[in-house]
């Protein structure tokens, strides 16, 4: 498919989105849960850098990065708490 071709319908498709506010609701919710997810993951990324010094690692997967991000940093706490205490 020719390049330009693809610009102007992803292109046509923002227009679109920005004209009707995306309507979706599946679409927004879809979009939040993704940046949930990755701010999840970074708060464990960051986690596990400052934590090498202590001994805390605490695994990047889907439920430990969607504990940290949807319930932010008690959640954070928690899989700390479980990773030294219980595990």
């Amino acid at each position: 498919m020719e390049p330009i071709v693809v610009i102007t319908v992803l292109g046509s498709l923002i227009l679109l989105l920005l004209f009707s506010g995306a309507p979706f609701k599946l679409v927004r919710f879809i979009g939040q849960t993704a940046i949930k997810l990755l701010i999840g993951s970074l708060f464990l990324f960051f986690l596990n850098v400052a934590g090498t010094k202590y001994g805390v690692h605490v695994p990047i997967n889907f439920a430990t990065s969607a504990v940290s991000g949807f319930l932010g940093i008690p959640g954070l706490f928690a899989l700390v708490a479980i990773q030294k205490w219980i595990l």
